[in-house]
């Protein structure tokens, strides 16, 4: 027993990955025997039970005091991989509890949306604590696996079927340039571990390096739909159920937070000044068509595609530094994002009935005379966004602007500002038809009590967060300190 013991203590901090994994198991084959028209409903009740017991199993044995690499430096458990899966299992619950309903007005809802949303948080699971070349690519390929099958999830719309295979074709594309770059930094290190990888690169990278890391990049910038990667993500976000849009543009963030800091920030940072030019030019770009395509938009999720290809931009600004602080304050931004688009897709499924998708811009005029409640929640989450103070969204980019200001970066704060300026014009534009336009005659939405009470605790944490920032920017500053 003393050996058993002593061999659970090696490999505890992995158990929320070795947890996930077995619920997973367990709940794909209750879903599969449980039988009977209330099989879905189980299998979603249940999937919410496994995610509350997941976040005990992570603070539980996941909490390490000290970075802890295991398995041979594949996996590494850190205060920041402990924060991306609790914050990925919170948002993930959320996006869940926000989906129930609308998938089962559309007869879409099947036990296996469940599980391949909780095969994509392993994934995130995975690339959180990535320590190696090797555990970084089998963590995106389990996250983008489950994703091009959930995006393909409404087997009536030929419109689904179209996002999953335009992004099934990019991103396994984007795979293969991953692919090319960690075989690059894999032959010219002779290592796959990302900590011997930044002790072996402490010289002038070579020209097989830079074709490398510009691979890498290119890879991680698909991942996060930055310019010129961009294609795929108004298509994809508006051609998949809203409840699968909801899902992908939320917790995966979080993970591809963490391919782009451990593979960049631990990995490369001797070649920092390499990647970080060309951070900065995809950032600039992101910023530039995410909020100029954004105004001319019609569809709610189209433009709400656009603003993400903005907000990446910011950040990856927070990359371009090279510095911890750039760092936290994406870290910063990345978490505040999620939560601010997590409340504006459950505003369009709550505003959404059985026959009619809450997607148009249209669709929200006068909102405020026929639901009071929605119009204040999506208010405060577009002002939110829009990064007007007092709201959380303001401190996210003033924190980016900081850290750049601090890196003398002063042309992209300007650009920063100017792009801010912009995006607030068509965030203000919802808020205008909801509070000023005439409503058209069109019942409410008919989402239960419960969810709504979810979705004005999610608009009024854009507001706690905002009046009260110190907490979370702590956070942030202590697990990348």
């Amino acid at each position: 027993m003393p050996d058993m013991h002593t061999y659970w203590s090696t490999i505890a901090p992995a158990a929320p990955e070795m947890y996930l994994t077995a619920a997973i198991c367990a709940i794909l084959l209750i879903d599969v025997f449980a039988g009977g028209a209330r099989r879905p409903r189980l299998t979603g009740t249940l999937t919410l039970l496994a995610l509350a017991i997941g976040a005990w199993v992570a603070i539980e044995f996941g909490a390490v005091g000290e970075r802890t690499v295991l398995f041979d430096g594949l996996y590494v458990a850190d205060p920041l991989a402990l924060v991306l899966k609790l914050s990925a299992l919170l948002f993930v619950a959320v996006a869940l509890l926000y989906s129930r309903p609308y998938m089962e007005r559309r007869r879409i809802a099947g036990g296996e949306y469940y599980v391949l949303a909780l095969t994509a948080l392993l994934g995130i699971f995975v690339l959180a604590s990535a320590a190696n070349l090797l555990t970084l690519y089998i963590g995106v390929e389990l996250l983008a696996l489950s994703l091009y099958a959930m995006i393909a999830f409404d087997r009536e719309s030929p419109v689904s079927a179209e996002a999953a295979i335009k992004y099934f074709v990019l991103g396994s594309i984007a795979s293969g340039m991953l692919l090319y770059g960690i075989s690059l930094v894999y032959g010219l290190t002779g290592t796959l571990a990302l900590d011997e990888i930044a002790q072996r690169l402490t010289t002038e990278p070579s020209l097989g390096m830079v074709i490398g890391v510009a691979f890498v990049v290119v890879a991680i910038a698909f991942k996060f739909g930055a310019v010129p990667f961009h294609m795929w993500v108004p298509d994809v976000y508006h051609g998949a159920p809203t409840a699968v849009t909801l899902l992908i543009s939320t917790a995966p963030k979080f993970a591809y937070f963490a391919l782009a800091y451990r593979l960049l920030s631990q990995g490369l940072d001797g070649v920092s000044a390499t990647w970080t030019q060309m951070i900065a030019v995809l950032a600039v770009l992101s910023l530039i068509v995410g909020n100029v395509f954004a105004i001319a938009q019609e569809n709610l999720k189209r433009m709400l595609a656009y603003s993400a290809i903005a907000n990446v931009g910011f950040i990856l600004l927070g990359f371009t530094t090279g510095t911890t602080s750039g760092y936290q304050a994406a870290l910063y931004y990345t978490i505040v994002y999620v939560l601010m688009t997590l409340g504006s897709f459950g505003v369009i499924l709550l505003a959404s009935r059985r026959d009619f998708e809450a997607d148009q811009l249209d669709d929200y005029k006068g909102l405020h005379a026929r639901d009071p409640m929605l119009a204040l929640s999506m208010l405060m989450l577009m002002f939110s966004t829009a990064g007007v103070p007092p709201f959380v969204g303001f401190w996210a980019k003033l924190a980016i602007f900081e850290a750049l200001w601090e890196a003398g970066s002063l042309w992209l704060v300007v650009i920063g500002a100017l792009a801010s300026v912009v995006g607030a014009f068509y965030y203000i534009r919802v808020v205008k038809l909801m509070y000023f336009d005439d409503a058209p005659a069109q019942p409410r939405g008919d989402a239960g009590r419960s969810l709504r009470f979810v979705l004005g605790l999610n608009a009024f944490a854009a507001l706690a967060l905002g009046v009260v920032p110190g907490a979370l920017i702590d956070l942030c500053r202590s697990v990348l300190g």
